[in-house]
């Protein structure tokens, strides 16, 4: 009787113990094939799958029916910030979510699945080069720069920019040369999100015009926005805020005044490879809302040529209600360049 009891312990033993390694995250998909492993990540609607005999898997997410973690992942939704979550299976072409431990589990779409596991945010932008020379009877050199950074964690931004543009053109009777254009423009800013959409920011703007004998314009300010949609088709935004603006000019001096803000920003990508863009800033004196204000408006129309690389026409309008003596209020130009974008 005794052995037959010290027997019987290993056997229980053996068959309460698994048999093999735990099943891990599963992907089924819509032709019924199933895949196991560990969900690395998805981006570009891929998924990627590490699976212990293959190695990693890559898969088109279209092609999933649905799939499950045994640990939470971090999942983004649309244009949703990401968050942690355990992920379950569900019907076809969603999965069930539950961001938080003991909350009742919520359907996504597999189709709104933007991003499993996004790496660190990286810096994005643009930078891009314009030029013009001729020569015979007109003569006339001109060369323009322009670059953008921009960098976004799930509750802040940060944005950077900068241009500059000259210009000069000869006299072919007297070979005597004038500058025509001598622009150069700098900002910095930073939002912070209170909700998925609102944010306060503040940031500042430098600029100088030597054509327009402004030695330097300074515009520090703050305010809130809005953040419509944001996204990889298309971003609208819009602002408003306090701003003091200093103003000195070679000849009259120096002048500062304290106004609101009021802007929009949208971009839009109708389909690819076209991105049409349009911004507005308006910043009037308190003192003088309808006399004494600064309006700037971007356009354009950027298409993508290959791997990063684009063409781009820009329209740029700046006008200054109170210019220095003698000189315009308006500048335009139309810019047709080239750069690249990452």
């Amino acid at each position: 009787m005794r052995q037959k009891t010290l027997m019987f312990f290993p056997m229980l033993i053996l068959v309460l113990s698994p048999v093999g390694p735990a099943r891990g995250d599963e992907v089924l998909f819509l032709n019924g094939d199933r895949l196991s492993g560990t969900i690395v990540k998805a981006a570009g609607g891929k998924l990627t799958i590490k699976t212990e005999g293959a190695g990693e898997v890559v898969v088109d997410m279209s092609k999933v029916k649905t799939f499950s973690t045994d640990a939470p992942v971090v999942v983004a939704v649309k244009e949703q910030p990401p968050e942690s979550a355990n992920v379950g299976a569900g019907p076809d072409r969603y999965v069930q979510t539950a961001p938080a431990p003991g909350a009742l589990p919520q359907p996504v779409a597999i189709a709104d699945i933007s991003a499993i596991n996004p790496g660190p945010p990286a810096w994005t932008g643009s930078f891009s080069l314009n030029g013009l020379l001729t020569s015979g009877n007109s003569v006339t050199e001109q060369l323009g720069f322009r670059g953008a950074l921009s960098k976004r964690w799930p509750h802040d931004r940060l944005t950077f920019g900068a241009e500059y543009s000259f210009g000069r053109q000869e006299d072919p009777s007297t070979g005597k040369k004038s500058t025509t254009i001598d622009y150069a423009m700098a900002l910095a800013k930073y939002d912070h999100f209170l909700t998925k959409k609102f944010y306060g920011y503040v940031g500042t703007k430098a600029e100088r015009d030597g054509v327009a004998e402004l030695e330097l314009r300074l515009a520090p300010g703050t305010g809130v926005g809005y953040q419509w949609f944001e996204g990889p088709t298309l971003n609208l935004s819009n602002e408003a805020g306090l701003v003091w603006v200093y103003e000195n000019y070679k000849r009259a001096g120096w002048s500062e005044f304290f106004g609101p803000r009021l802007a929009y920003s949208v971009d839009w990508t109708p389909f690819q490879p076209l991105k049409l863009y349009h911004t507005l800033e308006y910043i009037p004196s308190f003192e003088d809302l309808g006399g004494d204000y600064l309006l700037n408006i971007d356009a354009g129309a950027r298409l993508a040529v290959w791997k990063g690389l684009f063409a781009e026409l820009r329209y740029e309008f700046r006008y200054d209600a109170t210019p220095a003596a003698g000189r315009h209020r308006t500048d335009q130009r139309y810019i047709l360049g080239a750069g690249w974008s990452f």
